[in-house]
């Protein structure tokens, strides 16, 4: 895990990216109707991957953002409510703050997707605003946590650990 300010910002922008091109080839396949078709998200083409590229590119940047304005520092709170380090599995502190983390972010960027998306792009009415917003957030939470829980943090960490391996006590 992060030892310096320089390793907390490498990890975070991982962390950022992945859950963005995740969410993002998420919601392509679901603008592109591969939900709708037989087989269902079975039937995603190439193509879902490289439209979900292009939009993760700044997408990254607003989790990023977000996630070291507010959502870190909540996901924190929530672990140390509902978990103590110094008796309870850290794998179990882990996941307290990946689902605290997720329950700030989930709504953070689903705003920001709605008014991207939405309004901006899509001209839809700033008044239909609270509804998208609700829509979207009940369409990205599921798939927020499964990804957060079972891809992007355990890839981050992955990836993290052949960036900056850990030095044994050993070579100390």
């Amino acid at each position: 895990m992060p030892k310096t300010k320089g390793q907390g910002i490498i990890f975070g922008i991982i962390m950022s990216y992945a859950m963005a091109y995740g969410m993002e080839v998420y919601n392509v396949a679901i603008k592109m109707g591969v939900n709708l078709s037989a087989g269902g998200f079975s039937n995603m083409t190439n193509m879902i991957f490289w439209e979900a590229l292009k939009e993760a590119l700044y997408m990254g940047v607003f989790v990023f953002l977000f996630s070291n304005l507010w959502g870190n520092r909540m996901g924190a709170a929530f672990m140390q409510r509902h978990c103590n380090p110094e008796t309870d599995n850290p794998y179990f502190c882990q996941l307290m703050r990946q689902a605290g983390t997720v329950a700030v972010m989930c709504p953070t960027m689903s705003l920001v997707a709605s008014i991207l998306f939405n309004v901006i792009l899509a001209g839809a009415s700033p008044l239909q605003l609270p509804a998208i917003w609700v829509g979207t957030f009940l369409k990205n939470f599921p798939m927020a946590f499964f990804w957060n829980m079972f891809a992007a943090a355990p890839f981050t960490r992955w990836l993290f650990g052949k960036l900056f391996p850990a030095k044994s006590a050993a070579s100390s």
